[in-house]
C-alpha cells in the first residue's frame, strides 16, 4: 500500500543493487574516519543517506526523519515501510500484504514487547530512536510505536520464550513463521552488514519470477584461440586474455541481435507494470573478494556503454574494473546502473550455476566450468584427442519471466554459442583490434585421410614444415608503420588437410627441432617463431645441403624467454641509442647527422653480437658502415668519447683523423675496446 510512497525518492539516490552492503558498510566507515574511504566517495557520502534496513541498524538516523530513504535500494520488494525501518527485521521481502503480516503478530505479543524494549535499548546503544518514522507509513493498531523505540526484532520467533531470552538472541529470530527452535547450546549470532544485506537481497529476489535456459558449448576453438592471443601478447605488449574476458565480450555481442535480454521489469507511479529498455549496457560482472576475518563477499561493478567498445577497449575497461575492485578505489558510479550481469563459478569448478536475479536487472548469466563430457573422464587425453573430443562448459541465461520469454533465451545462448565458434568474424574482430598480424583459428570438422591413395597426417606435416622454410619469410612482421593481418595460402593448415583437432595430437618429425616425435602445436610455434616474427628468413634458395641444415639447425629451436636481467641490459642499450640521438636533434638543429632514429635496435643487435665474440675469445672486430646510424654506433659501441663527437659538430675536427680532403665527422673511424656484460674483453 505505502510502497509506492517512496518512488518519488528512488531516483535521487543511485540503484546499487546487490552492492548496496558494500555501499552501506563504506558509509559506516566514512562516519567513522572519512580518511578511511578513497576520496572519490567523499562527495557521495556528503548527502549520502543509506536505506532503511539491516545493515544499518546501528546507524543514526537524519534529524529529519528516515521517511525520504526508505525502500529506496528495493523498490520492487514491496516490502511494508515499517518492517523496512525495524532494525534488524527488514529482511522480510514479502509483497502486497507485508504490512498486515506485520501488524498481525504484533497484537498478541505487544506485553513482551514492551517488556523487552529497555534490554533491546541497552544491546543496540549506538542506535538512535527513530522517534517519529513509522508514525508516518505504519498504522498498526497502535503496536508501531514500541517497535519504533527497539531496533531489534518486530516479530520474535516464539512469543513464550523471548521475555526470558537475552535481547541480544531476539534478532537472530526475526522469521517468526519459519525459524525453528534453537537448539540448546547453539551459538546464536545476528546478521549485520555485509550478510545482513545478502539476506535482504535474497529476500527481494523471491519477488522476481525467474526461469533458466540451458546450453552446452563446445570450448575447444575458444581455448586455442586464447592460446594464440596470450603467445601473442607475451611476445609483445604484455598482459594475459582470460576465458571470461572473451565469453563477456561475446555476451555483449549478442546483446546487439537480442537487446530485449538487456531489459527489466519495473513499476511506475501508478502502480503499473512497465518494461524499462536501457540506453546502453552496463554488463556487471561479479568479483569475489576476500572479507575480513577469512571470509568472501562478493560485488557487481559494471563495464558502461559495453556495447559501444571493441575487444581492446572491453579488455581494458574490464582489467580496469578488477584492479580496482582488488585495491578497494571502485566508486559509486561503478556500482549504479547493471543491466546484465556475467558470473563465473566454473573458476572453482562448478559445472552449472543458476544465479538469482536481482531488481532492476532482466538478465544474469553463467559460465560453467570447462570439462570433458563426464563419461569420458577415465579416459587417456592422448585418446581424446585421437577421437576429437573436446572440453565443454555449460551457459545459464537466468531471466526475468514477466518480460523475457524462454524462447528469447534460448536464441540468445545460440548466438553465444555461435560466436564463440567464429561465426561473424568474432575471432578476426578480436585479432583485429589487439593488432595481432596473424589469423585466428577457425571451426572446422575432423578429418581423416584413411582411405587407399590418400596422403596421411604425417606427411601432411612434412610437407607443412617445407612450406614455413620456403615461404614462412613472407609473413614476417618486418613494417613497423603499417598493420595487418599476413596470410599466405601455403602455410594455412587448412590448406595441407589439417584442422585445430590435430593440434595436440603427435606426429612424427624426423629430427625437426631436435625432436622425433612433437604436437602439431608445438611444431607451429617452432616454426612461427623461426620465420614468421621480427625477421625474415629466406635460404631455401642456397644449393648446398649442409649449409641449409646449418641454419634450419640454428633457427629452428625454442625459443626461451629473456631473463630478468638481460631484457634490462637490451632496454638499456636501446636508452642510450635513443638519448644520443635526441640529444644531436636538440643541440644541433640543421646539421646532417644521418639519424638512427626508427633503428635504435641496431645498437642492442651489436652489442649482443660483438658479446658473442668475446665469449669465443675473438681478439678483433672490424665493422663497415653507412653513413646512417654511424655516430651512434661510433658512441654506443666503438666507445668513442662523446665530448670528441660533438666537437667534430662544431666543426673541430683532428686533421691527424682525417682520411682526405673534405672528410667530414660521419665519415671518421675510430678504435676502441668492448667490453661485454660478463666483463670479457
Amino acid at each position: 500500500m505505502t510502497a509506492q510512497s517512496s518512488t518519488g525518492s528512488e531516483s535521487t539516490r543511485p540503484d546499487f543493487g546487490a552492492n548496496e552492503w558494500l555501499v552501506e558498510e563504506m558509509y559506516e566507515r566514512y562516519l567513522a574516519d572519512p580518511s578511511a574511504v578513497d576520496a572519490a566517495w567523499h562527495d557521495f557520502f556528503a548527502d549520502y543517506r543509506p536505506a532503511a534496513g539491516p545493515a544499518n541498524s546501528v546507524r543514526q538516523a537524519p534529524s529529519t526523519g528516515a521517511g525520504d530513504d526508505e525502500e529506496e535500494d528495493e523498490p520492487q520488494a514491496g516490502v511494508a515501510p515499517a518492517a523496512a525501518q525495524n532494525g534488524h527485521a527488514a529482511t522480510d521481502g514479502t509483497s502486497g500484504t507485508a504490512s498486515t503480516t506485520a501488524a498481525e503478530p504484533a497484537a498478541p505479543q505487544a506485553d513482551s514487547q514492551q517488556a523487552t524494549a529497555q534490554p533491546a535499548k541497552a544491546e543496540s546503544p549506538k542506535t538512535e530512536p527513530a522517534k517519529a518514522e513509522p508514525a508516518k507509513t505504519e498504522p498498526a493498531k497502535g503496536e508501531s510505536q514500541p517497535a519504533q523505540d527497539k531496533p531489534a526484532p518486530s516479530q520474535p520467533a516464539q512469543a513464550t520464550p523471548a521475555a526470558s531470552q537475552p535481547a541480544s538472541t531476539q534478532p537472530a529470530a526475526k522469521p517468526s513463521s519459519t525459524s525453528p527452535a534453537v537448539p540448546s547450546g547453539a551459538q546464536v549470532s545476528v546478521l549485520r552488514g555485509a550478510p545482513a544485506r545478502v539476506v535482504s537481497n535474497m529476500q527481494a529476489s523471491l519477488e522476481i519470477p525467474t526461469a533458466t535456459s540451458v546450453r552446452a558449448v563446445p570450448a575447444k576453438l575458444l581455448a586455442d584461440n586464447r592460446i594464440i592471443i596470450n603467445n601473442h601478447l607475451r611476445r609483445a605488449r604484455g598482459g594475459k586474455v582470460s576465458f571470461t574476458h572473451l565469453i563477456g565480450y561475446a555476451v555483449v555481442r549478442a546483446l546487439r541481435d537480442y537487446p530485449e535480454m538487456n531489459n527489466h521489469f519495473a513499476v511506475n507511479a501508478d502502480g503499473k507494470p512497465t518494461v524499462v529498455r536501457p540506453e546502453h549496457v552496463n554488463l556487471g560482472l561479479a568479483i569475489d573478494l576476500p572479507g575480513k576475518d577469512g571470509g568472501r563477499s562478493l560485488v557487481v561493478a559494471s563495464i558502461k556503454s559495453a556495447e559501444e567498445m571493441d575487444f581492446a577497449s572491453f579488455w581494458g575497461a574490464y582489467e580496469d574494473i578488477i584492479r580496482r575492485a582488488r585495491s578497494g578505489k571502485l566508486a559509486a558510479d561503478d556500482f549504479a546502473g547493471t543491466t546484465v550481469s556475467l558470473t563465473n563459478p566454473g573458476t572453482i569448478g562448478t559445472n552449472h550455476s543458476v544465479p538469482r536475479l536481482m531488481a532492476g536487472q532482466g538478465t544474469i548469466i553463467g559460465v560453467g566450468a570447462m570439462e570433458y563430457p563426464a563419461e569420458f573422464s577415465g579416459m587417456n587425453p592422448d585418446a581424446l584427442n585421437d577421437m576429437g573430443i573436446s572440453r565443454t562448459m555449460t551457459l545459464t541465461s537466468t531471466y526475468d519471466h514477466r518480460i523475457i520469454q524462454g524462447a528469447q533465451s534460448g536464441e540468445f545462448l545460440r548466438r553465444i554459442h555461435q560466436l564463440l565458434l567464429g561465426e561473424d568474424n568474432f575471432y578476426y574482430d578480436i585479432f583485429g583490434s589487439l593488432r595481432i598480424p596473424y589469423e585466428p583459428a577457425i571451426w572446422l570438422t575432423d578429418r581423416e585421410f584413411s582411405h587407399e591413395g590418400q596422403i596421411d597426417k604425417g606427411a601432411r606435416v612434412i610437407e607443412l614444415i617445407n612450406a614455413y622454410r620456403t615461404s614462412g619469410h613472407l609473413m614476417a612482421d618486418t613494417d613497423p608503420l603499417e598493420f595487418k593481418i599476413r596470410t599466405h595460402p601455403d602455410l594455412d593448415i587448412t590448406k595441407h588437410g589439417l584442422t585445430l583437432w590435430d593440434l595436440d595430437r603427435e606426429f612424427a618429425v624426423g629430427g625437426f627441432a631436435g625432436q622425433k616425435l612433437m604436437r602439431l602445436r608445438d611444431i607451429l610455434g617452432v616454426l612461427r617463431d623461426a620465420y614468421c616474427r621480427r625477421v625474415g628468413v629466406e635460404y631455401m634458395h642456397i644449393i648446398d645441403p649442409e649449409e641449409r641444415a646449418w641454419i634450419q639447425q640454428n633457427i629452428e629451436v625454442k625459443n626461451d624467454a629473456l631473463s630478468r636481467e638481460e631484457q634490462k641490459h637490451i632496454l638499456s642499450r636501446l636508452n642510450v641509442a635513443e638519448a644520443f640521438e635526441t640529444f644531436l636533434q636538440t643541440k644541433y638543429v640543421g646539421q646532417k647527422r644521418f639519424s638512427l632514429e626508427g633503428g635504435e635496435t641496431v645498437i642492442a643487435l651489436l652489442d649482443a653480437v660483438l658479446a658473442a665474440a668475446a665469449g669465443y675469445s675473438l681478439d678483433e672486430v672490424v665493422i663497415g658502415m653507412p653513413h646512417r646510424g654511424r655516430l651512434n654506433v661510433l658512441a654506443n659501441i666503438v666507445g668513442k668519447p662523446y665530448a670528441k663527437i660533438f666537437n667534430e659538430f662544431e666543426g673541430n675536427i683532428d686533421p691527424g683523423t682525417a682520411q682526405g680532403s673534405g672528410d667530414v665527422k660521419y665519415h671518421l673511424g675510430a678504435h676502441g675496446t668492448y667490453v661485454a656484460p660478463d666483463g670479457t674483453e
